[in-house]
């Protein structure tokens, strides 16, 4: 081991490098570091280095190379073990190395790198000059490129005069034809001039004989205009004359055809009212209806008095829907509360629904179904069954009121049957001639099917 002037082992442990590795001496410092990181076990290795153990070479010089030359500089002894890795792998260039003698053939990247790992007495200098080799290698490639670079835009030079003298050769070739051109365009532009001075004059000759004539036109046209006005006002008089005579004509009409109506009514209501005096009945007897005589299936004078209905008997709702043109109006939510409570509103209404349409079946009715629109909370889609007429009372109208309109609407005379448990709506119903009947009667008449 050499010895320093002072007496101290020169080993190149006390060199201290005074401005950053080149580039290139780095690179090749990270890779004998990620080169000789495999044949450390993770105790040998640094903390944070211990990550990048299982790393493969490459992958841990691209991804752990800052972090391995940082620990080359600060962590000795993971410096001298990777020294050691090295001596084993180039066992020549670090014995040249502590010899103090590098191969001259070797690459002064190579043997600077090994010179920073390995410390021998000079180290700083080696670096220090393989730094120096790189910076004139790559002075001279630049050199290289830019002398190539320079001989490539001569070329380009040379390339775009020879270009530009053949494009001014064209240009001044286009240049005469287009001069030649405009000589000729304004040769054509005189004649074009001459033309248009013949056109105008010809143009305000035939625009003189235009307004002539249009004055001609104008004139006849007023006269035709006047004409027109005379000829509107005489038949704006022909059809008011025309509407007047069929005013008269269907006033006449009108007076005619009141005078017959009145006439008619005079007659039916003089015909009614006879017969309400008289208290006259249909004329239903024959004249063999009048022989004394006992028919099969008649009732005997014993069984007369049996014929008499409660008023809670179905039967008289059948006898009441056999009347000629019977309209039944059932108050829905009433007869379903009544006798089906506690099902679901749209159940109940399905329920009534069905059987009222059995019954319009058998009697022949007609059947009218309401329903309180005040119970709904959305829109019902329901499709009405055959025969029964299905109505819900709009916004702020009950069911009540519904049917004495349902009840108004129909003509004097017709059977009206009515069924609801309401006493307000049977006394209001039954003054305007409809027939009150019970819920329940009606709940009974649809139990029997």
């Amino acid at each position: 081991m050499v010895e320093s002037a002072g007496g101290e082992p020169d080993d190149g442990t006390a060199e201290v490098l005074d401005r950053p590795l080149p580039d290139g001496v780095r690179r090749r410092v990270v890779q004998i570091a990620s080169d000789g990181f495999g044949g450390l076990t993770p105790a040998e290795l640094p903390a944070q280095l211990r990550q990048y153990a299982r790393f493969t070479p490459t992958r841990r010089a691209k991804f752990a190379g800052n972090a391995m030359a940082a620990a080359l500089e600060g962590d000795t002894l993971f410096r001298q073990r990777i020294g050691d890795r090295l001596r084993e792998a180039q066992p020549e260039l670090a014995g040249a190395l502590d010899a103090g003698a590098p191969p001259p053939a070797a690459d002064p990247l190579d043997v600077a790198a090994a010179a920073y790992v390995l410390r021998p007495a000079g180290w700083v200098k080696l670096v220090a000059a393989a730094g120096e080799e790189a910076q004139r290698a790559d002075a001279e490639r630049a050199d290289e490129e830019t002398k190539a670079e320079l001989e490539r835009l001569r070329a380009e030079l040379a390339a775009a005069r020879g270009q530009t003298k053949a494009e001014t050769e064209r240009l001044r070739a286009e240049l005469e034809a287009a001069r030649r051109e405009a000589e000729s365009m304004h040769r054509k532009l005189r004649g074009a001039l001459s033309d248009v001075k013949r056109g105008e004059a010809a143009l305000r000759k035939a625009a003189a004989e235009t307004e002539a004539v249009r004055a001609e036109s104008q004139a006849q046209v007023s006269a035709a205009e006047s004409e027109a006005r005379r000829l509107k006002a005489r038949l704006g008089e022909t059809e008011a004359a025309l509407e007047a005579s069929r005013r008269a004509a269907r006033e006449g009409r009108s007076v005619e055809d009141m005078r017959v109506r009145l006439l008619l009514d005079t007659v039916l209501e003089a015909a009614q009212g006879l017969r309400r005096e008289l208290a006259l009945p249909p004329v239903s007897v024959r004249p063999a209806e009048t022989v004394d005589a006992v028919e099969p299936g008649r009732m005997s004078p014993k069984d007369i008095a049996a014929r008499a209905l409660s008023e809670n008997d179905p039967a008289i709702l059948d006898q009441l829907l056999a009347l000629p043109q019977a309209h039944l109006v059932v108050d829905g939510y009433n007869v379903t509360k009544t006798g089906y409570p506690t099902m679901p509103l749209e159940k109940q209404r399905l329920r009534l629904l069905g059987s009222l349409s059995q019954l319009a079946r058998q009697s022949g009715a007609e059947v009218t179904c309401v329903f309180d629109g005040a119970e709904l909370a959305a829109p019902v889609l329901l499709a009405p069954p055959r025969g029964v007429r299905v109505l819900f009372s709009k916004p702020g109208v009950t069911a009540d009121e519904l049917i004495r309109q349902l009840v108004r609407a129909e003509p004097p005379g017709r059977p009206v049957v009515v069924v609801s448990t309401d006493r307000e709506v049977a006394d209001g119903i039954a003054k305007a001639g409809a027939r009150p009947v019970a819920s329940a009667v009606l709940l009974k008449r649809l139990s029997r099917g």
